[in-house]
C-alpha cells in the first residue's frame, strides 16, 4: 500500500520533497487550531477579547516574572512586524493585564497580578482539556520534544528562505 502525501497545494507537492508540502499543510492546520486554541483557552480563563497574538505576548511577558523590551518579545514570537506586538500591548495595557515602564530610555512591560492571574488559570484550563488529552496519545514526551526541535530548525530554514526571497 503506497501513501501520498496529504497536501494543500498539489501543484507544490509536484515538485522535490513532497513530504515539505506535507509538513507544511500539518503546520497551516496546526496554526491554525493552535490559535483557535489559545483564544478559546484565555477566553475560558475570563479574558474573553483577547486575540492569538494579544495571549502569546502576555505569555512572552509574564515569563519569569521579568520586564521585557518590545524587541525581545518580537524575537521570541518571531514577528516581524513590530507594530502588531505594540498594538497588542496596548490593548493588553488598556485591559489591566500588563504595565507599562523603562529600563533605562527604553520601554518595558510586565504582566500585572490580573495578567498573571489569567495565566494562572490559562495553565490550568490547558493542563484540564489539553494536555490530559495529548496524553492520552501515547506520544512519549521525547517525541513531543524531537518534533519541537524539528519545528525550531524548519523557522530558521524559512527565515532564511525568506531573506533570499527578498534579496531575488
Amino acid at each position: 500500500m503506497s501513501s501520498r502525501p496529504i497536501v494543500s497545494s498539489a501543484h507544490l507537492a509536484a515538485g522535490s520533497m513532497p513530504e515539505v508540502s506535507e509538513m507544511e499543510f500539518g503546520l497551516i492546520i496546526a496554526g491554525n487550531a493552535f490559535n483557535r486554541w489559545v483564544v478559546r483557552a484565555m477566553a475560558a480563563a475570563g479574558q474573553p477579547e483577547l486575540s492569538a497574538l494579544e495571549v502569546l505576548v502576555l505569555h512572552t511577558v509574564r515569563h519569569k516574572d521579568r520586564p521585557k523590551k518590545l524587541a525581545d518579545i518580537c524575537l521570541v514570537l518571531n514577528v516581524e512586524d513590530t507594530h502588531t506586538v505594540n498594538y497588542a500591548i496596548k490593548k493588553l495595557t488598556q485591559q489591566g493585564l500588563v504595565r507599562q515602564g523603562r529600563q533605562g530610555k527604553e520601554k518595558t512591560v510586565e504582566a500585572t497580578e490580573k495578567g498573571a492571574e489569567a495565566c494562572r488559570k490559562y495553565r490550568d484550563i490547558r493542563e484540564m482539556l489539553l494536555l490530559d488529552a495529548v496524553g492520552e496519545l501515547g506520544l512519549e514526551p521525547e517525541q513531543i520534544s524531537k518534533l519541537s526541535t524539528l519545528l525550531r530548525l524548519m523557522s530558521g530554514q524559512y527565515d532564511q528562505a525568506a531573506r533570499a526571497a527578498t534579496a531575488y
